[in-house]
């Protein structure tokens, strides 16, 4: 079992920044994926980025694309995500998720989800 907590996220206006963390615990931290995905209400869960076990291969959906960063720091055993210039569109429900060594896009390839973080950008 991988337990996932959440943090940051909140009310910010459009231009701003906002970093949410995900802390991880119950097996090697070093040895997952890490993705986030964000839902917005009446949509589906959608991609957002994802980090290799090694930190080193990232990929980023087109919307979030130069504005968001995603990293980790395996000795705190958390991945962050920073997300600057923040527009309207990002606000949603933010997740974070692990599975094994390579990242994906796909939301049903990871194996343990956080409990959500919401994010409001105000226009």
């Amino acid at each position: 079992q991988v337990q996932l907590v959440q943090s940051g996220g909140g009310l910010v206006q459009a231009g701003g920044s906002l970093r949410l963390s995900c802390a991880t615990s119950g097996r090697t931290f070093g040895n997952y994926a890490m993705g986030w995905f964000r839902q917005a209400p009446g949509k589906e869960r959608e991609f957002v980025t994802t980090l290799d076990w090694s930190g080193g291969s990232t990929y980023y959906a087109d919307s979030v694309k130069g504005r968001f960063t995603i990293s980790r720091d395996n000795a705190k055993n958390t991945v962050y995500l920073q997300m600057n210039s923040l527009k309207p569109e990002d606000t949603a429900v933010y997740y974070c998720a692990v599975r094994p060594l390579y990242g994906s896009t796909r939301s049903y390839d990871y194996d343990y989800w956080g409990q959500g973080t919401q994010v409001t950008v105000s226009s």
